[in-house]
């Protein structure tokens, strides 16, 4: 048993912001908070809040999922976003042949039998899209749902799942067994109707993948994907912060239509996280990094260069959101939005969660990031 006493002269718990607490923590999980100060192993002088989770992270450190899916490249991944606060994350993998999907699933195994810090699973953003809707994806390997696919999405080791689809393309029934084997639906890089994705939402999807970005639009006669994922209060939407994916003043409509929890904070991030690549590779083609914007030489944003701290300050800073809440945005309501009808683990430092935590400096920069107990 290893337990250290960790004095957070300021904390945010997930709910409030309070002074001088001590937490105890045992195996890498809270098990006790008080405020006496006359024993503790670690002080902590910024403030303590908990670690964030990112549910769609493509790359980091250089390293892109897809170009090798392995244990090493998925800790270079992780390492890279633990140095701006992420704690948890889904790596990304997105539309490819069949057999990158097969690595992707056994590096993720591997990755949670060796208890990996960080890794809890998987996010296949794809193959099922629509080519209309594609985005930088490659339409070579964009295909209908089949036997392949189940193969992998049935597997009982790859911790949670997240499927992005395109509701046109993968019929009701099948978004229903994907629902019922555990997997979080969220609908994305789709031109369906308003009509289309409501009935893909009454057979379970549950979410949407970048909102505003690869789905049809919110119109006068036709409410399209975007009017469904705004009008629907038992949806999550997952939203990029980075000033280039979604305009400040449609970031803030989302968040003011939504009810609160429902929208929380992702990266879509690439391999320039927490590196000075200007330019590289992907499928057949270069994507230039430019003030931090992601382009591909086939002229579509490529992903992005945020990380999770600079997402929650832009959050903060630019749409004027309170502090504790863009906290939130970036913790407690993505471990909701993945633990579903689970006990959530993460997102909050209270008694009886995993000590994921985020020591930030003023700037709201991150000082220290600790997962499980440990400062990594």
């Amino acid at each position: 048993m290893t337990q250290i006493r960790f004095h957070a002269q300021r904390l945010f718990d997930g709910q409030a912001f309070l002074e001088d607490q001590v937490l105890t923590i045992v195996d890498g999980k809270i098990t006790d908070i008080d405020q006496d100060t006359s024993k503790v192993d670690i002080i902590a002088t910024g403030l303590v809040v908990p670690g964030y989770i990112d549910l769609q992270v493509n790359g980091g450190g250089g390293a892109l999922f897809n170009d090798s899916p392995s244990v090493d490249n998925l800790k270079t991944i992780m390492s890279a976003h633990a140095k701006f606060g992420t704690t948890a994350m889904m790596p990304t993998l997105i539309t490819d042949k069949f057999e990158i999907m097969q690595q992707a699933a056994d590096a993720i195994a591997q990755a949670l039998s060796e208890g990996v810090p960080g890794i809890v699973g998987i996010h296949f953003e794809g193959p099922h899209l629509s080519v209309a809707k594609k985005g930088t994806h490659c339409a070579d390997y964009i295909r209908a749902l089949s036997d392949d696919e189940w193969q992998v999405l049935t597997r009982k080791d790859i911790g949670q799942v997240i499927v992005t689809l395109a509701p046109e393309t993968v019929n009701a029934e099948d978004i229903t067994r994907m629902v019922e084997l555990g997997i979080k639906v969220c609908l994305g890089h789709t031109n369906a109707d308003y009509q289309t994705a409501q009935q893909a939402i009454d057979a379970g999807a549950s979410g949407f993948t970048h909102l505003f970005n690869a789905m049809s639009p919110l119109q006068g006669r036709e409410p399209g994907v975007v009017g469904a994922a705004l009008l629907n209060n038992n949806t999550s939407c997952g939203l990029i912060v980075d000033g280039f994916h979604v305009d400040y003043a449609s970031c803030k409509l989302a968040i003011q239509a939504k009810p609160q929890g429902k929208i929380f904070l992702v990266t879509d991030a690439m391999p320039p996280v927490g590196t000075d690549q200007t330019q590289f590779a992907l499928y057949d083609r270069t994507v230039y990094v430019d003030n931090g914007k992601l382009t591909s030489t086939t002229g579509e944003l490529a992903g992005s260069s945020l990380d999770m701290a600079s997402a929650v300050k832009n959050t903060h800073q630019g749409l004027g959101i309170e502090l504790g809440e863009a906290i939130r945005m970036a913790s407690l309501y993505p471990a909701e939005y993945l633990y579903q009808n689970q006990a959530v683990i993460r997102g909050e430092l209270t008694q009886g969660k995993q000590a994921d935590m985020v020591v930030l400096n003023d700037d709201l920069s991150v000082k220290e990031t600790w997962i499980a107990g440990e400062k990594v």
